[in-house]
């Protein structure tokens, strides 16, 4: 038998090409996922520093504070022969060491009550996916951590905004908004306490109002309390210190502002449902495990000095009285003052926040400086809010603080948008 060469007919490709031009879509899901507000601008900053021209970051919470040196030690001085899978919900020993940081705020968990997460956003994240299904609602008063948005997409649920205002500081909308967004679909409501992006500290009164609501109509309480440690004004009351409430609360945290540890990424997911713990479980388990270094690191980081967030909180009180006092210095500009977190909202005399924070980028420089901004408008739920509003982190100390505002107070000059005479 002869073996012949294979042929493929003129007539045989063309019959495949079309397969061959078949075009490949994007999933719904990731088409509705909104970029980042704070982010989505860093080409801009990138080709300013291009240009020689140097750009004060006041658009992401990155604090410029050093990471304490006894914590990344607990990691440089780690000793194991292989570097295995923690427990799926963290190492034991992080877990014990983590309930000796909560009861010194007042909460009393116990280790079993705490999974160990990569990150706060990993917290968030399994909450939504634990407790609501898709298309179920979750009410956040807005301004809100953008990635909130983020999370609901990728847990397909829908986010009910209501709209907290500036001339208020940003204040809990009264018990009335809340009733009125609440459908037999709602099932959790969500709030940042020291709030981010507006540093807005909620009251124990406030608390105390959300308990009304989620008892009335069985509603879970996510609290995000990332910046529990900086409160300027008033003292810190958790949603764990709300009683008769165990099986409604869940904490989300994070060691990242804690202890300016962002890249570690070690958050905690704590509740005492333990419905809502086996759930959890299911998806860390998924994950397999969280950082182990991070761990390593984040456990090192309970037993720092106890003045270590006196000093801290010192630091960033002093940079928020900086701020705050030069951005209502600017003509047109007003910032109420918040009591917690490192960020402010200000209200600017300009008439699209996205826009100017381009141009800044793009067109401006005093001194061969510009300063980037995070346009508050990513930050609501309700299209058209935010418009002239820009989030701030003041996250740098008071002389590159200082030397941003002399930026800001130039641009505002200069703005062609401007909407309000000097």
């Amino acid at each position: 038998m002869v073996n012949l060469p294979l042929r493929i007919s003129f007539q045989q490709t063309t019959k495949t090409a079309p397969y061959l031009c078949t075009m490949l879509s994007i999933s719904n899901r990731g088409n509705r996922m909104p970029p980042s507000p704070i982010r989505k601008l860093v080409p801009y900053a990138e080709a300013a520093k291009k240009r020689g021209t140097k750009v004060y970051h006041l658009n992401i919470g990155q604090p410029d504070i050093e990471t304490p040196q006894q914590i990344l030690d607990a990691v440089r001085n780690s000793d194991f022969k292989v570097l295995e899978y923690s427990h799926s919900a963290g190492n034991e020993s992080y877990r014990k060491k983590l309930t000796e940081y909560y009861s010194r705020a007042g909460i009393n968990v116990s280790p079993n009550e705490i999974i160990v997460t990569t990150g706060g956003s990993e917290a968030i994240l399994f909450g939504f996916m634990s407790c609501l299904d898709a298309g179920d609602e979750v009410i956040i008063p807005e301004p809100f951590y953008a990635n909130y948005n983020g999370f609901a997409v990728e847990a397909d649920i829908v986010v009910k905004p209501i709209s907290s205002n500036i001339e208020s500081g940003f204040a809990l909308p009264p018990i009335e908004e809340f009733e009125k967004v609440i459908t037999s679909k709602t099932k959790a409501i969500v709030i940042c306490n020291p709030n981010n992006p507006t540093g807005y500290l909620y009251s124990r009164e406030e608390m105390e109002i959300l308990k009304k609501i989620i008892v009335k109509h069985s509603l879970y309480l996510f609290s995000d309390e990332a910046y529990r440690e900086f409160c300027y004004e008033g003292v810190h009351f958790s949603a764990m210190h709300l009683t008769d409430v165990d099986e409604h609360v869940v904490l989300m945290d994070t060691i990242s502002k804690r202890y300016s540890a962002c890249g570690g990424r070690i958050g905690a997911l704590v509740t005492k449902n333990k419905a809502v713990l086996q759930t959890v479980m299911k998806f860390a388990q998924a994950r397999l495990s969280p950082p182990s270094f991070a761990q390593i690191l984040a456990e090192a980081a309970v037993d720092l000095p106890a003045n270590y967030f006196e000093k801290t909180k010192a630091e960033y009180k002093l940079r928020r009285d900086t701020i705050i006092k030069r951005l209502n210095d600017i003509p047109g500009v007003f910032c109420p003052n918040p009591g917690g977190a490192f960020y402010a909202i200000a209200r600017l005399p300009i008439d699209d926040a996205d826009m100017f924070c381009q141009w800044l980028l793009e067109s401006f420089s005093y001194q061969n400086k510009t300063i980037m901004l995070a346009p508050a408008s990513g930050f609501y739920g309700t299209s058209g809010l935010g418009k002239n509003e820009v989030r701030l982190a003041y996250v740098l100390n008071v002389d590159a603080i200082n030397s941003a505002m002399d930026c800001l107070g130039k641009a505002l000059e200069e703005y062609p948008g401007r909407t309000v005479e000097t």
